[in-house]
This record gives structure tokens, C-alpha cells and sequence, in this order.
């Protein structure tokens, strides 16, 4: 078992740091509107969901069989750019029907939580029962919807030694890591980034220095959907499929990295992402490919029990820390 671990070290770190590359783009999402509204927006999951189904729609609206190398980037980046549009404007959509008029009439946070799980909910089946069968032409019991042929065409960028990365994995990692710098400076360097973490720290006080809260909030689901859709697009070129029901497991996983980090902390939903990924391929070698989800609820058992606050604390505020 552990010698099996030892042999495959390499090719399990690369799988973990890209599959926690997605994670870690979606718990961005999860940490943000934490950080402003001290809100768990569930529906997020299905926000990402919304982006597997734009990045599908690409291939089959570009009418692309295979694509590798430039082509494959070139690919890879006009899905990230419609799903990022897509899935950012659903998130803001879900902002002003599902909590905006809940914020404005002072309703606890309880209620904001079961609006967020109803808004998942009809995002999933209104994909389910609409969009699949109508946009898709699809029927099948679960929606899944596999790629008929294996657009990307996988070949071996880097091959030293024991550690093989295929183009795919690296264009999950560069693209996540790159989003994830964009949005370090986004939130540290712009005057929008600044009314986050104003919010963040005193909604109050951050009125009365003329921040608008309204714009603040969306751009906060904006920026997080965006997000979302991205790593969606990398989740498809990783894994080649879309299925509406895939945001729930996922989405609690890259909840669980969020608290892992820091709920509430950008760059601890980053390190929280990678450790997540880390810990499901290791714990797949270990103890075997069924205890991969047992061991990434266990981390978040551990974490609750141990460090509530997460590896690197609560606090989007302390962003330029």
C-alpha cells in the first residue's frame, strides 16, 4: 500500500495540484461573498455548474472534433472567456433575486442560507428539465453528458524522470494559478478591489466613506462567478463532460477547501484548494480510490474541530498580508 504510494508519489502530487487548481478557483467564490456578506452562498456550486455547460456548448457550437497545442490554448482561453461572462452574470442575477431583497428587508442569515439552497436547487433542475432536453437534445435519467469524441488531444509537455505532466494538467494549473494572480491584484490594486475589503472589514464605516454596498456585493458575485466559469472550462478540458447534478459534490469539496485556508481568506481558499487535492490523491494511494471523498470530509472534520479559523485564518480584509 505504502510502497505503492512511494512508486507513484509524482504522478499523484501532479493529479492532486491540478485537480485542487480547481478547487481552489471555486472556493474563491465560496471565501468572497463570506468575506463581504458573511454569507455561505450554496448556489455557487451551481454557478460552476452553469460554466461546464457554456464550456460544452463552445465545442459543439465551434463544431471541434480534436485540438491540440496553440490550437488547444486558443480554445481553452474563448470557453474561458464565455463561461467567465455566463456564469459571472448568473451569479449576479442570483444576487438581486435570491439575497438583494432579502439584505434590503434585514432578514437573518438563516433565511439568506435557504434561499441559496433553493436557488441551487432550480439551477439544477431547471438545467435538468430545460436546458439539456431544449439546448442539448439530451434525455438521458441524469443529464450526464460525456463528449462524444476526446477534443483534447493529450500529449506529454514535460518528461523528466518521474514526473510526466500532460498538456491537459498544465493547462488546468497555468490557467487557475494565472486567475488566481489576477485576482490577488484585482483585489489589492483597484479602487473596486478596495470597497471589497472595506466591506469586508466594516460595512458601516465603509458607507460612510462613500462605498457603494450595492455595487460592491455584485461585483463580489461577479468576479467570484467569473471564477467559477473559469475553472469550470478547466474542469471540462480536464475531465471532457458536463453534468448538472456534478456541482453538488464539487462544490461541497471546494467548500471544504475554503475552510481548509480561511473561510473568508482569498489567498487561504488558494492554499486551502491545493492542500484539498493533495490530500484526496495521496489518501487515494493509500487507502484506495473509494476513500477519496472520505478523506477530503474527513479533513474538514479535523479542521472543524482543530482550527475552525482554517491555515490561515479568517479575514478577505487582510488580503495584502
Amino acid at each position: 500500500m505504502f510502497d505503492d504510494f512511494i512508486d507513484s508519489f509524482w504522478p499523484y502530487t501532479i493529479d492532486g495540484l491540478a485537480l485542487g487548481a480547481i478547487y481552489a478557483l471555486v472556493a474563491l467564490g465560496y471565501t468572497m461573498v463570506y468575506g463581504v456578506l458573511r454569507l455561505i452562498n450554496f448556489a455557487h456550486a451551481e454557478i460552476w455548474m452553469v460554466g461546464t455547460f457554456v464550456a460544452l456548448g463552445s465545442v459543439q457550437l465551434l463544431g471541434v472534433s480534436s485540438a491540440g497545442g496553440v490550437a488547444l490554448i486558443g480554445l481553452v482561453a474563448v470557453m474561458a472567456l464565455a463561461a467567465a461572462v455566463v456564469s459571472g452574470g448568473t451569479a449576479m442575477l442570483l444576487e438581486v433575486a435570491a439575497y438583494r431583497p432579502l439584505r434590503k428587508k434585514g432578514a437573518s442569515r438563516l433565511a439568506a442560507l435557504i434561499s441559496a439552497i433553493g436557488a441551487s436547487i432550480f439551477l439544477q433542475q431547471l438545467f435538468a428539465t430545460v436546458v439539456i432536453p431544449v439546448v442539448f437534445g439530451k434525455s438521458e435519467a441524469q443529464g450526464k453528458l460525456p463528449v462524444n469524441e476526446h477534443f483534447v488531444e493529450r500529449t506529454n509537455v514535460i518528461d523528466v524522470g518521474p514526473i510526466v505532466i500532460s498538456n491537459d494538467k498544465l493547462i488546468v494549473f497555468l490557467g487557475a494559478v494565472l486567475m488566481m494572480i489576477a485576482l490577488d491584484q484585482f483585489v489589492n490594486r483597484t479602487k473596486l478591489g478596495r470597497g471589497i475589503r472595506a466591506t469586508a472589514q466594516d460595512p458601516q464605516a465603509a458607507v460612510l466613506m462613500g462605498v457603494n454596498i450595492d455595487r460592491v456585493v455584485s461585483a463580489t458575485f461577479l468576479v467570484g462567478g467569473a471564477m467559477a466559469g473559469v475553472a469550470a472550462v478547466l474542469y471540462f478540458v480536464r475531465f471532457e463532460q458536463a453534468w448538472y447534478f456534478a456541482g453538488f459534490l464539487l462544490g461541497i469539496k471546494a467548500f471544504t477547501a475554503a475552510v481548509l485556508g480561511g473561510i473568508g481568506n482569498i489567498r487561504g481558499a488558494l492554499v486551502g484548494g491545493f492542500a484539498l487535492g493533495l490530500f484526496e490523491m495521496y489518501g487515494s494511494s493509500i487507502f484506495g480510490a473509494e476513500w477519496r471523498d472520505v478523506v477530503a470530509f474527513s479533513v474538514l472534520i479535523l479542521v472543524l474541530m482543530f482550527r475552525p479559523t482554517g491555515i490561515l485564518g479568517e479575514s478577505l480584509q487582510q488580503a495584502r498580508a
